[in-house]
């Protein structure tokens, strides 16, 4: 996926090295393990894994939606009851229409 790529024209070659940096993780044993797991189960390497993670974790505030849209307001007819005064609202409970 990443890495040194070629192009081919009809009359030159061209490689295009992508920067990728070398660094080291400190993972608890439980987190490394489930992680080397999960790479095999998807026939990929532990490398591709975190970077896919990171870039979820990342991109995530992108995604979501600025602000959500207002919900639709319908006329209700008003209170039938002051849910604060129970005994009225017993009452409008146990009525029947």
């Amino acid at each position: 996926m990443y890495g040194c790529t070629a192009s081919i024209d009809r009359t030159t070659v061209r490689a295009v090295s992508l920067a990728i940096m070398k660094t080291t993780l400190v993972l608890n044993d439980a987190l490394a393990a489930r992680l080397k797991r999960e790479a095999q189960r998807q026939g990929r390497t532990m490398s591709e894994i975190v970077e896919e993670a990171l870039h979820l974790l990342f991109n995530w505030n992108e995604k979501k939606p600025k602000r959500l849209p207002k919900l639709p307001r319908f006329p209700s007819g008003g209170l039938l009851v002051d849910i604060s005064d129970r005994d009225a609202l017993y009452e409008a409970m146990e009525k029947e229409d």
